[in-house]
């Protein structure tokens, strides 16, 4: 498998980032413009002050049983500084899944991170495979600041963002022993998206992703789908697209894990924290009335 070798980087983190950020052009479209304009202003505090508990900054949601001994424990001026605590722990637990569906990495392998965001899963990525992780994202801003962690964490030699169209990726054909998308792909055309995963990762390569798809057993999107949407900028996919886009583009699913119930108490515990962000209703009723689902996707390129 060829792999690329890392710029080395010097000693200041800022120029670390802003060297590997501006390395690769951004945005194509004026779509992907816009977008990349939301997430460079984007600092909700759910994103920042969650990823303050342990300097892993996630932009997806989390899953599991949440520790209510935990919070109950907590005195009344420690209750909202023990939910954000509890939150931040089910969305690396929701990280953690993702990870465990890649499989076997060898240390010497590329991991591709198409999304990044701020870096969270990359890092936890590195720490569990000891490999070279690489992630995009249309956000200079992002992938500065994901750059920054993995120079303060003293991994910058093997991760690191890069501002890049996840439809055009870096990448020598077969190069990547994974890759993931992680709440991410409904920014893009899914059949774009997996063929260019397909070319990316070598024979034999696992593809994963977790992701929000309206449910085709519903008939068309909900309303509650429709505000996610206009929230996030988004075009989030049917759960029917995911799997027909795979199937015309070599990947095949090994694992379909439905996470709607796991992700439920999250949303329930988010919705009564201080960070609300107005969007948690549309979340919980469409979960709740089956239009909307929360998935884990595991396929093989063949």
């Amino acid at each position: 498998m060829t792999t690329t070798d890392f710029t080395p980087t010097t000693n200041t983190a800022t120029t670390t980032a802003t060297n590997s950020a501006t390395a690769i052009p951004g945005p194509a479209t004026p779509y992907q413009d816009d977008i990349a304009r939301y997430w460079d202003q984007e600092a909700r505090p759910v994103n920042l002050r969650l990823g303050d508990v342990d300097g892993l900054y996630h932009h997806h949601y989390g899953i599991g049983d949440v520790d209510r001994a935990a919070i109950a424990a907590s005195g009344d001026g420690d209750r909202e500084k023990q939910v954000i605590a509890e939150l931040h722990r089910l969305e690396s637990a929701q990280a953690d899944l993702l990870l465990d569906h890649l499989g076997h990495v060898p240390r010497d392998a590329t991991l591709v991170d198409a999304g990044c965001g701020r870096g969270g899963s990359m890092i936890m990525a590195h720490q569990r495979f000891g490999c070279r992780v690489e992630g995009l994202t249309l956000s200079a801003k992002q992938a500065d600041f994901a750059n920054q962690r993995a120079h303060r964490a003293g991994i910058d030699q093997s991760v690191r963002a890069r501002v890049c169209n996840m439809l055009d990726m870096p990448f020598e054909t077969g190069q990547a022993a994974a890759s993931w998308n992680n709440e991410s792909s409904m920014y893009v055309d899914l059949h774009d998206l997996f063929a260019e995963h397909s070319r990316v990762l070598e024979v034999g390569g696992r593809y994963v992703t977790i992701t929000g798809c309206w449910n085709p057993v519903y008939g068309q999107p909900s309303k509650w789908v429709s505000l996610i949407n206009a929230h996030f900028e988004c075009n989030i996919h049917s759960r029917r697209e995911y799997l027909r886009a795979m199937a015309d583009n070599r990947l095949v699913p090994q694992t379909i894990i439905d996470l709607t119930p796991a992700t439920l108490p999250y949303w329930e515990l988010r919705a009564t924290s201080s960070l609300v962000t107005g969007i948690e209703e549309a979340f919980l009723n469409s979960y709740r009335d089956g239009s909307f689902q929360y998935l884990l996707i595991a396929a093989d390129r063949v």
